[in-house]
């Protein structure tokens, strides 16, 4: 890896810009690839083109150079798999009518907008096991059900994408918390204490403000209707002219063109239901099968069944299941013919190919980055500057940074946490406040980074799952995340100042979090025309018995 200074900033930031001005994703990321292959290959177009190919190449095959010999690892492979194998899944599910049936049962209890919003948040706190998981589940289950509402599919998004990893980086028992675990207890052993992994992280919980803040917003926005920023005026869009997509959107998966409209007369929820429970019950097998099984849980528990396994053959063997089920079900029921189930399968899989593309290149740039020195570059700058207060603060800002420009979470936790944890330890001089602070500062700033980057998977997964253009939810999702971000920045001022409780600091911060969703809801809705930013409600059912009486389908309330 050379030593590139600023310059080695420029990959990331060439592909974020890109991204976001021309809205040509593809292009962006192969762009900011390229730009890093043009550093390491010294200025050289067509050394550059040569080395950018070979990283993608690579991140396809799982692959990369050490010590001159190629390495594999079938991590992203798996995952390509995976998203191939959910794809056609997904297909059988929706051609054969099992959301349509879902939707419907669903309907019956959801009979507003409002509704909607607050159970695509609620769905997504439930599914907290895993992120991806929670992309796909809540994402596919819910797009039925918010059309149907009229809520946008840059909320849905939104909803699907501050429910995935904030959520994933605050349970005790999920697929994270065991990589988390292991950073934590090589991070501890380095400044030679004995304290159990598992206590340091319960003893920084509180001080996660980013993933807590992200949470509390989405039930804010779902309870109240309050919007602002771009996500005001595609929520009013899709209230009152019932476009969930804004023109000219280009969703990640186009089920409706790529698969054809759903059979109709042989509808059955359990064409939705037994495919999404098998997916579940076998990812958690392949979980406890990977960890090591009784054999593991007999040492550690659980947790040190989940620290061991492999959850991407986890969720290939899920996937795998879901699409043996589903393929039963519809030819058993008789609701597809062989021909069929194969020509759905294909066009499934088919729908997932420009998700993957993306994925792909944002591995591929994460590559050029490592090559570049990056994420090196930016805590060497950071570093200098610090006193034992302000390690938490800086430590956020730098993780945020690095996740931003590099795509990935747990990519920042590996490569800050054995910074963090050393440098709190020696400036604070003992294992207390500050070092626990830093570790939620990790963890925070890693997940808000990854949380607005146009390049991280799981925000990338986010749009591709719940139907919607990728950088209408980027730009939509951007003004929630930063606004809970730059609280939980400024409770981490306040704890420079000597306010170190994180229990005070988080209460305090869930009160400055309410104000500034109103204060902002009201400033934003008056600048657009829309008063208080409140949204309307829309009614869904046939007949809805409101306070005022008998309310007719499709009216479009400005209260409920």
């Amino acid at each position: 890896m050379g030593d590139f200074g600023i310059l080695s900033l420029l990959p990331p930031l060439v592909a974020i810009g890109l991204a976001i001005l021309t809205k040509r994703v593809l292009f962006a990321l192969f762009f900011g690839v390229w730009v890093g292959g043009l550093l390491v290959a010294g200025g050289d177009p067509v050394g550059a083109t040569t080395q950018t190919l070979k990283w993608i190449v690579f991140n396809i095959a799982s692959a990369w150079e050490e010590n001159g010999q190629i390495v594999t690892d079938l991590w992203n492979t798996r995952i390509l798999l995976f998203d191939a194998l959910i794809g056609a899944g997904v297909a059988l599910i929706y051609k054969a009518g099992g959301m349509n049936a879902i939707a419907k049962a669903v309907t019956r209890k959801i009979r507003t907008s409002k509704a909607a919003s607050l159970m695509a948040a609620i769905f997504g706190t439930l599914i907290f096991f895993d992120d991806y998981t929670n992309t796909i589940i809540v994402g596919n289950t819910m797009r039925p059900i918010t059309d149907r509402a009229r809520v946008s599919r840059e909320f849905l998004a939104y909803a699907d994408d501050s429910t995935a990893a904030p959520v994933a980086v605050l349970a005790v028992v999920s697929t994270w918390i065991g990589y988390e675990l292991g950073l934590l207890k090589d991070a501890i052993a380095s400044v030679g204490e004995s304290i159990s992994a598992y206590s340091a992280w319960f003893a920084s919980w509180p001080y996660r403000f980013y993933p807590i803040l992200a949470i509390i917003l989405v039930y804010l926005v779902a309870i109240t209707h309050k919007h602002y920023g771009p996500m005001l005026k595609a929520e009013y869009r899709a209230r009152k002219e019932g476009k969930v997509l804004r023109d000219g959107a280009q969703p990640m998966m186009t089920t409706e063109v790529d698969v054809g409209m759903p059979i109709e007369g042989k509808e059955s929820v359990w064409v939705f239901v037994l495919p999404v429970l098998t997916l579940v019950a076998l990812t958690f097998l392949g979980l406890w099968v990977t960890g090591g099984g009784s054999a593991t849980y007999a040492e550690g528990g659980f947790q040190a069944v989940l620290s061991n396994a492999d959850s991407t053959w986890a969720l290939v063997w899920g996937s795998f299941g879901m699409v043996v089920v589903a393929m039963a079900l519809v030819i058993g029921m008789k609701i597809m013919s062989l021909k069929e189930v194969e020509e759905t399968v294909v066009a499934g899989m088919k729908q997932m190919h420009f998700a993957m593309m993306i994925l792909i290149l944002a591995w591929s740039i994460k590559s050029a980055c490592d090559a570049v020195g990056t994420a090196d570059y930016v805590v060497s700058v950071a570093s200098n500057v610090l006193s034992p207060g302000l390690v938490p603060l800086v430590v956020f800002i730098v993780a945020a940074f690095i996740s931003f420009t590099t795509g990935t979470s747990w990519g920042t936790f590996a490569i800050m946490m054995p910074i963090a944890v050393p440098l709190a330890y020696q400036l604070s001089g003992s294992f207390g406040s500050v070092v626990y602070a830093s570790i939620a500062s990790v963890f925070a700033g890693g997940v808000f980074g990854d949380h607005c980057s146009p390049i991280s998977d799981t925000t990338i997964m986010s749009s591709m799952f719940s139907g919607c253009d990728h950088i209408d939810h980027v730009s939509t999702q951007i003004p929630y995340a930063v606004t809970a971000a730059a609280i939980g920045a400024l409770m981490l001022v306040l704890f420079a100042l000597g306010v170190t409780n994180g229990w005070l600091l988080l209460a305090i911060a869930v009160l400055l979090l309410i104000g500034a969703h109103y204060l902002l809801s009201e400033w934003y809705g008056k600048k657009v025309g829309i008063p208080h930013g409140r949204v309307p409600v829309y009614i869904v059912e046939e007949e809805y018995k409101g306070k005022g009486g008998t309310i007719p389908a499709g009216a479009v309330l400005g209260e409920e």
